[in-house]
């Protein structure tokens, strides 16, 4: 069994676990919602890049971990233009040896004007 990590108000009322950790095993899948009203933010690709690491570092910290243990990011993007701006925070976000990634354009994310989902797999220890 594993255990569902909080990191502060659950918005969606949706059944689901934002954080989950079996052992040194974290999952996780961030989206651009701000952490106190759960709206998406504002600000385009960018606002939104900086709002998925910064909440993906919150979700690490909260399972006892830190983004030097994150070993592969899914990038889910809905326009291939937004690849140069989420790389360039990405190479602000992490330190080498980088995590490895799969970056997915794909035609529309759940919540509308959402242009980044991430899903991550991290180890601790």
């Amino acid at each position: 069994m594993f255990e569902s990590i909080d990191v502060g108000p659950k918005r969606s009322g949706l059944p689901l676990s934002g954080v989950v950790r079996k052992g040194n095993q974290i999952l996780t899948v961030q989206i651009p919602t701000d952490v106190e009203t759960g709206r998406l933010v504002e600000g385009g690709i960018d606002a939104q890049v900086r709002q998925v690491f910064h909440k993906l570092d919150r979700a690490m910290q909260a399972a006892g971990g830190s983004l030097a243990d994150v070993m592969l990011v899914q990038v889910y993007l809905i326009d291939p233009d937004d690849w140069a701006p989420m790389h360039s925070i990405w190479t602000e976000t992490f330190a080498a040896p980088f995590p490895a990634r799969a970056t997915v354009v794909v035609k529309q994310l759940m919540l509308e004007g959402m242009r980044i989902e991430v899903v991550v797999n991290a180890s601790l220890g």
